[in-house]
């Protein structure tokens, strides 16, 4: 993906496969907040930015090319064509294509697996801005700061803690789930390292010896976390669209971008719930 550093950051040059509003909220991140100004400011290994798009060009503010190089082109998933990808899943079945046509540029972020797990133990039962004011709070009482912001804690740092020492973030239930899964992943009983290659049927099975982590969570963290496009989340409100709206498509049909399907279905119910019942 060309890209050049101007004084104002680093500008990518891209066409219409990479919509911010689409992709930050569509349900895969929760670090990402919307600007008034329509701008998207973030938090990625420590790291924050804030990115926006003008014409054809996403630009990334007080960004290197180093830091472009190193972090945001795999982050952002830069190297895949989307274009292509959307084109042959919308030849799968005409609702499908609908999705497709409707809504654009959806990209599959690169995050961290277990940032990415956390998260999504977190959103168990929960609203978006109850799940971001958590991460936030998580992050500000055991990430390392830098700049005015915080890193995502590591599993090692949590794995020590109980569940009075989560208290402050007010997550309840799920605060003995983010413990037993720090605590699994830092004495190396769940290898998330090795999830990236393994058969996805292992990985899910593995991932489902956490406390608290049924098959929805362990199949976000493959897609989100992992970058395993062939992963595709099933939530209650994914099952009535599959009922409803996508009653003509077949998983198994969609291959080894089923999770980018997935994302255009889940994204289009949500943008019209009249039509999901």
């Amino acid at each position: 993906m060309d890209h050049k550093i101007t004084p104002l950051g680093t500008e990518i040059k891209i066409g219409n496969d990479f919509n911010l509003k689409n992709t930050f909220d569509c349900g895969q991140c929760f670090r990402w907040n919307e600007n008034s100004d329509g701008s998207f400011s973030g938090i990625v290994q420590g790291k924050y930015t804030k990115i926006y798009r003008k014409d054809n060009t996403i630009i990334l503010e007080n960004t290197t090319s180093e830091d472009f190089n190193r972090l945001w082109k795999d982050y952002f998933d830069l190297d895949n064509d989307y274009n292509r990808i959307r084109s042959e899943l919308a030849t799968i079945c005409p609702a499908l294509q609908c999705a497709i046509d409707s809504i654009d540029g959806i990209r599959i972020l690169r995050q961290d697996p277990w940032e990415t797990l956390c998260s999504f133990i977190i959103s168990q039962n929960n609203n978006i801005p109850r799940i971001k004011g958590i991460i936030s709070r998580f992050c500000e009482h055991f990430g390392k700061p830098n700049q005015n912001v915080f890193s995502f804690p590591s599993p090692d740092t949590v794995a020590v803690l109980n569940v009075d020492d989560l208290a402050p973030l007010r997550a309840g239930f799920r605060a003995r789930y983010i413990i037993d899964a720090a605590q699994k992943i830092a004495s190396g009983t769940v290898e998330l390292h090795k999830m990236y290659d393994a058969p996805i049927s292992e990985c899910r099975k593995e991932l489902m010896t956490i406390t608290g982590v049924g098959a929805k969570v362990a199949e976000c963290t493959l897609l989100y976390g992992l970058h395993r496009l062939d992963a595709f989340p099933i939530d209650v409100w994914m099952q009535k669209a599959m009922s409803t709206l996508f009653k003509e498509v077949d998983i198994a049909s969609l291959g080894p971008h089923a999770g980018i399907a997935q994302q255009y279905m889940f994204h289009y119910s949500r943008l019209h719930p009249e039509m999901v019942r």
